[in-house]
């Protein structure tokens, strides 16, 4: 069955504009909530699309949506959220 991804389960162009409640990384990493963190947002990252709870966003341009994480080897890291538009192979059985 293939089925095509899109809605607040995916991101488009580099997800700029992403707000789904998404709050897994790349590396299976929780996402860390934005009170325990206000302390290590620079300046330079704050704008209008703040990193809100601990949802993956990207305020800053990156290639794709990312977080910080709750692992202190790992301090951020991109999300592990699908591009829209892009078709998945689910099996049916």
């Amino acid at each position: 069955l293939l089925v095509p991804v899109f809605s607040e389960g995916c991101f488009n162009c580099s997800g700029e504009d992403y707000r789904g409640h998404h709050n897994i990384t790349l590396s299976g990493h929780t996402c860390q909530r934005a009170e325990k963190r206000k302390k290590t947002i620079k300046k330079k990252q704050k704008t209008q699309h703040s990193l809100e709870e601990n949802y993956c966003r990207n305020p800053n341009g990156n290639p794709r949506p990312w977080c910080y994480t709750s692992n202190s080897s790992k301090r951020w890291d991109y999300c592990s959220i699908p591009r829209c538009g892009k078709i998945l192979h689910l099996n049916v059985f």
